[in-house]
């Protein structure tokens, strides 16, 4: 069993916002779900990942729709994730009872071939001891909320009946067309003691029109004794219904000579492969079948490090985070979440994550991922802009097109508004972006597929691009909205791109034309960062070449991507200033780092925000690797790291930012901080390793 989390909970009638961190991820390599401590879906996208929302609770507590499972009585909870799996388990506790909730969504073992992927939502509700009475909502607000939706409770006519109940039970369809949506909620009761029959289920109209909900949602009351469960499925039905000969009853087996349970297994066999009969087996097949899935994917780690359950942790978020029809990797499974609670910054990113993302999974041994995202990249590649130029992100599709659109109907997370979706930035100039692409392409090439002739080209071409525009100032990693400025870690990742290009020519033996154009321009970029950057006075490298007293910690870059050695003086000493406190010039607040001093430098976007989990993972790493000089600093950047760990969630999961008071901030779950984790994790246990310590 993995971490837990107990919270001492009374039911009210007016439930408030969870906290960010308290969550859980779910998810199918299509989309994600997260689930709340308290029992709750609080955001879910039908069917993939940039799909509108469905479920938005966590901003919107009264019309952002959610489904819950959570008791009607006093309550502790835990939280925790099947072992090295993304099946997750919401234990309620009580002196009268315990109630487990087993939240996914369904994955086929790798070898499995008999069975399409079923994009169902799935939540088993059982008792494990004495009783427990809960309360079940599914509330939907299709389209981010903004369409309407009938509601009919109608008979079921995809699970058999018995001769025990030989009538169907209900099910709840909820119908959007101007979502142009459907979805129907559907329920197995099971009974596995003897003498205890299956619980009763009767779903109900929910009216929450009050508090601003487009259409009705439905509820059922439980009172479940030890050994009953009830598993609910949330899934887009078949657009047709079948026909009664389709569905098994006890009397056509007696009409046919068949024996019943034969002909529940040949009625499965006429319906489609996506919409079988929703029988008790199949239930079992699903969890046990996603589980194994997981389990057998999280072997292939490679990692053998002092930190693996966080490791592994971490790569298994990561994988929820990949969108297995293209190959591309998602930012966060979540939107316009708050990184200054009652804030406005809120925003996202695309090349710059995923291409990290594969960084992290390729060092843990996953290649076929990094395979599949340099496909999907080198598609992109080719379809660059006029200029020769690429967006800085794309649709999980491979669309440029990714507008952003205010949904001011929403309250935000606690108040956070403007909640989002898009992102305005895709237009951005980012010119870093350049510099982490090259460098997966370079890594994917150790390790993965090498690359063709005709991709090689195209790779080269936009070496060239960056050759071209490498004096040009950009709007940087952290997408101000501000003035253009020749941010320094943009012409650090400059010089990346530039250098990884002339190493894949030389590793691989490729035809290089512009070789000494392109390094002229690398050397040139060199000069220049440490003329232009360094803060001689101060002793520390600035944000920009305008800005050379603002301190920026993605400086600590440097050494992680070769830049600059991890024992350069220029480099220490700008790692020293920014262990420094805020109040003595630092970014660094009870061992946690900011981004930069938002009230120095003026991004256009405003407002406060937390420390940020990346650049905190930045500096450890950075300390590490200068710590195989002086193992003083890798003892601190262990230290730093074992405390940052504390700051994960129950469940081993990053948020994007820790405010003051350490409560998780920003979008959950983050892919880019659990890439850093990996990253600072593997470096900290080679020099554990080299080092002896």
């Amino acid at each position: 069993m993995e971490n837990c989390k107990i919270n001492v909970r009374e039911p009210r009638a007016e439930r408030g916002y969870i906290p960010i961190a308290d969550h859980g991820l779910i998810g199918n390599l299509r989309t994600a779900a997260l689930v709340s401590i308290d029992g709750s879906i609080e955001s879910y996208c039908v069917p993939n990942f940039d799909s509108p929302s469905i479920f938005a609770r966590i901003l919107d507590k009264d019309k952002g729709g959610h489904f819950s499972i959570t008791p009607t009585v006093s309550y502790t909870t835990k939280q925790n994730y099947l072992p090295s799996s993304n099946v997750l388990r919401t234990k309620f506790l009580n002196d009268k009872g315990v109630a487990t909730v087993t939240d996914f969504l369904p994955r086929q073992p790798s070898n499995a071939t008999t069975r399409p992927l079923l994009s169902w939502l799935v939540r088993r509700v059982e008792v494990v001891r004495g009783s427990f009475p809960l309360r079940v909502e599914c509330a939907p607000a299709f389209n981010y909320a903004r369409s309407k939706h009938t509601t009919k409770i109608m008979p079921d006519l995809s699970i058999p009946t018995t001769e025990s109940n030989p009538t169907p039970h209900n099910k709840a369809l909820f119908s959007s067309p101007d979502a142009d949506l459907n979805l129907d909620l559907r329920f197995v009761p099971e009974a596995s003691l003897a003498g205890v029959a299956e619980p009763e289920v009767e779903l109900k109209i929910l009216d929450l029109t009050d508090k601003g909900h487009l259409g009705l949602g439905v509820y059922t009351e439980l009172l479940l004794q030890e050994g009953q469960s009830v598993t609910f499925i949330l899934r887009t039905p078949p657009d047709h219904p079948y026909p009664d000969s389709v569905r098994p009853s006890p009397e056509k087996a007696k009409e046919l000579g068949i024996p019943y349970e034969k002909l529940v297994l040949g009625a499965s066999n006429l319906r489609a492969a996506d919409d079988p009969m929703l029988t008790k087996a199949l239930v079992h097949d699903l969890l046990d079948g996603t589980n194994h899935y997981w389990n057998s994917w999280i072997r292939r780690s490679t990692y053998q490090g002092s930190w693996k359950e966080a490791v592994n942790r971490s790569a298994l978020a990561l994988k929820l985070l990949i969108y297995e029809p293209t190959g591309a990797v998602v930012a966060s499974p979540t939107f316009s979440l708050p990184e200054f609670i009652g804030g406005t910054r809120n925003c996202a990113s695309w090349i710059r994550d995923a291409s990290f993302t594969l960084y992290a999974l390729i060092r843990l041994g996953f290649t076929h991922e990094a395979n599949a995202y340099m496909d999907f990249i080198f598609e992109r590649v080719k379809d660059k802009n006029a200029d020769g130029s690429l967006k800085i992100m794309y649709t999980i599709h491979g669309s440029k097109d990714f507008p952003e659109d205010e949904l001011s109907h929403l309250d935000g997370h606690k108040g956070s508004k403007p909640v989002r979706i898009g992102n305005g930035a895709i237009d951005h100039v980012q010119l870093d972006i350049y510099g982490e692409l090259m460098d997966c392409i370079y890594l994917g090439q150790k390790y993965g597929r090498p690359l063709g002739y005709d991709t090689w080209v195209v790779v080269r071409e936009l070496v060239d691009y960056v050759v071209k525009i490498y004096n040009e100032p950009d709007l940087s990693i952290w997408e101000v909205r501000g003035k253009k400025k020749h941010f320094t870690y943009s012409k650090v990742m400059l010089w990346v791109a530039i250098d990884r290009g002339l190493r894949l020519a030389d590793k691989r033996s490729l035809p290089c034309p512009k070789r000494l154009e392109w390094l002229a321009a690398r050397d040139d970029l060199y000069e220049q960062i440490m003329t232009k950057a360094w803060n001689a006075e101060k002793g520390f490298f600035g944000q920009s070449y305008e800005e050379t007293e603002v301190l920026d910690s993605s400086l600590m870059i440097m050494p992680l991507v070769f830049f600059s050695t991890p024992s350069d003086p220029r480099f220490l000493s700008t790692l020293k200033q920014i262990l420094h406190t805020p109040e003595r010039g630092g970014l660094t607040s009870n061992g946690l780092v900011y981004r930069y001093d938002v009230s120095k430098s003026d991004d256009g976007v405003g407002g406060e925000e937390g420390t940020f989990c990346l650049c905190t993972l930045w500096c450890i790493e950075a300390l590490a690797r200068a710590g195989e000089y002086d193992k003083s600093l890798l003892v601190k950047a262990i230290g730093m790291f074992e405390d940052f760990l504390q700051y994960t969630n129950h469940v081993g999961l990053c948020t994007e930012e820790i405010s003051d008071a350490g409560e998780g901030l920003g979008n959950a779950v983050q892919g880019f901080t659990h890439v850093t984790l990996i990253s600072a994790a593997y470096n900290l246990s080679r020099l554990q390793a080299k080092l002896k310590i």
